[in-house]
């Protein structure tokens, strides 16, 4: 009866394997699409926390790099499109991260100068 139990086991390790081998073996014939949407989804991202505005830089690669991904897998090229579309990602990542950035710089300098016209006004002499 162990031989039995051994065997089965064996099978569906060997299955298990197998399945994995085909799997990665195909990853880059098979459509980028999920990775050209996740970095669509922060192209947007980005725009919408002021990427253009404070970034325009990286947010102007970001788009370039996503249309460039779009081409790619049109041409179903899709290992271009993979690599072209997590540029895009990290480009769009950094638009994001500086514009958060600037907004937060600006918002501490009124700050800053709200607390110096405070500071005076209890400095002036009554």
């Amino acid at each position: 009866m162990k031989n039995i139990y051994t065997r089965g086991g064996l099978a569906i390790l060997s299955a298990v394997a197998l399945t994995l081998a085909v799997g990665c073996g195909t990853s880059l014939k098979t459509p980028a699409t999920a990775d050209v949407a996740v970095s669509k989804a922060a192209v947007a991202n980005a725009a919408g926390a002021g990427g253009a505005q404070y970034a325009p830089v990286e947010m102007a690669a970001a788009r370039d790099k996503l249309a460039r991904a779009n081409k790619a897998m049109l041409a179903k090229d899709y290992e271009l499109a993979i690599e072209l579309a997590n540029q895009a990602q990290a480009d769009a990542k950094l638009a994001q991260s500086t514009a958060s950035s600037l907004k937060a710089q600006a918002a501490a300098d009124v700050l800053q100068d709200d607390i110096r016209v405070l500071r005076e006004e209890l400095n002036r002499p009554r």
